[in-house]
């Protein structure tokens, strides 16, 4: 893994966490971003399925 690579994946590990303390304006915030074009830069991964999972971990 790259630096860059690695960079990506830290930004995107530490959004997922933030998600799952956020207040409902953060979570706003933070699935706009998973939603954005600078998310799809940083990963190919889909990010209704990462919003689903990370909802689906209070059920």
């Amino acid at each position: 893994m790259d630096s860059y690579e690695a960079l990506a994946n830290a930004i995107i590990t530490q959004a997922a966490k933030d998600y799952r303390t956020a207040a409902p304006q953060g979570k706003a915030a933070i699935r706009k971003f998973f939603r954005s074009a600078y998310f799809t830069i940083l990963t190919s991964l889909d990010p209704e399925y990462l919003i689903a999972r990370l909802e689906a971990e209070k059920a």
